[in-house]
């Protein structure tokens, strides 16, 4: 029998404090998060972060936080329920960290008699923080937990056109009535080494370069797992889906921790640049590194990044949704997953 399991990144059980920092311990200790040797990682995490971070954290969350519980995880569930009403297949939903963990996902699925699952990472781009821990844990819940089971992944879809229509119908339906000058599209920051290390080819990806003539557009297998790479071509993929111009849009990178270099240029200071600098009155954002709204696009960017925007000098700031539960990205999903009921 075969299923399906939707995962997502996660989110804390509430806004308290206790509650955000059993959270961020559990993702930050991750040594594809934070990839340093877990000596280094346990200090900086334990002895520094979750010391001081967490109420500052449960802070922000109290401000995207809903009635009915955490954005990410409402938004996700309502995705598998409209995923549910397309397939036959029973499909289960997962975070990589927090409730309900991937353990339990695959459990669920275990128990109605699933032995074939199709695993969804729902991030359209490949990174060793995201799509590989997600990929690697799931490996090793079934050799510990479910050894009959046989698991299927989804690769990073950044480039299927079907998703990129989606994605850009989305974009266009939200801002139809709304003008703006320029997109800028921000995609969630990595260090600059996870690049080098996710290099299968361990001689082509150049993290510092540029973006034009650069190594993102030298054709290479080391493509298939660049992080860098995939954030810019989806930018490419969504202008040439809706008809814009290389003018009017722009490519950044947000949430960056701690004091190593991060992909630039970073979204705070691209947003203060545009209208200081570049004389950008009005603007609107995507973030097309989520497909759920959560703390980084509901907080980050809706509430910091238009506030820096605004006091910039900037005059109109449009916050465009993550795709979300989308009638037309639900189509896509179901798509992929009938597909897979039919091999």
């Amino acid at each position: 029998m075969k299923g399906v399991l939707l995962v997502n990144l996660g989110s804390p059980d509430s806004t308290d404090p206790k509650d955000v920092k059993k959270y961020l311990g559990e993702f930050l200790m991750d040594e594809r998060v934070i990839d340093v040797p877990y000596w280094l990682r346990a200090f900086i995490v334990k002895g520094i972060i979750l010391n001081t971070r967490p109420k500052k954290s449960a802070e922000a969350y109290q401000k995207i936080w809903w009635k009915e519980g955490s954005p990410l995880i409402v938004l996700s569930e309502r995705l598998q329920a409209k995923v549910q009403t397309k397939t036959e297949l029973p499909v289960a939903l997962a975070m990589r960290y927090g409730k309900p963990s991937i353990k339990t996902g695959l459990q669920e699925l275990y128990d109605k008699g699933v032995k074939d699952v199709l695993l969804i990472p729902l991030y359209p781009q490949f990174a060793m923080a995201t799509t590989e821990t997600i990929l690697v844990l799931a490996e090793e819940l079934r050799q510990k937990h479910f050894a009959d089971m046989k698991i299927t992944d989804v690769p990073a879809f950044y480039n299927k056109p079907e998703y990129i229509k989606a994605l850009s119908n989305s974009i266009k339906d939200y801002l139809v009535d709304k003008e703006f000058d320029e997109i800028l599209f921000s995609y969630h920051g990595v260090p600059e080494r996870h690049i080098r290390k996710s290099d299968i080819t361990k001689s082509h990806c150049n993290p510092e370069s540029s973006g034009d003539g650069s190594c993102c557009n030298t054709p290479s297998k080391a493509h298939e797992f660049c992080y860098r790479h995939q954030c810019y071509q989806t930018t490419k993929n969504v202008m040439n889906e809706l008809g814009l111009k290389e003018n009017q849009v722009s490519t950044s990178f947000q949430s960056r921790l701690g004091v190593d270099p991060w992909l630039q240029p970073y979204t705070d200071r691209t947003l203060v640049k545009k209208a200081e600098q570049e004389g950008v009155k009005k603007l609107a954002v995507v973030t097309p590194a989520f497909v759920s709204d959560c703390l980084e696009t509901l907080e980050e960017i809706a509430m910091e990044g238009k506030h820096e925007f605004l006091e910039a000098g900037g005059e109109e700031f449009h916050m465009v949704p993550c795709i979300n539960d989308n009638d037309e990205w639900v189509d896509v999903l179901a798509g992929w997953i009938n597909e897979f009921d039919k091999k």
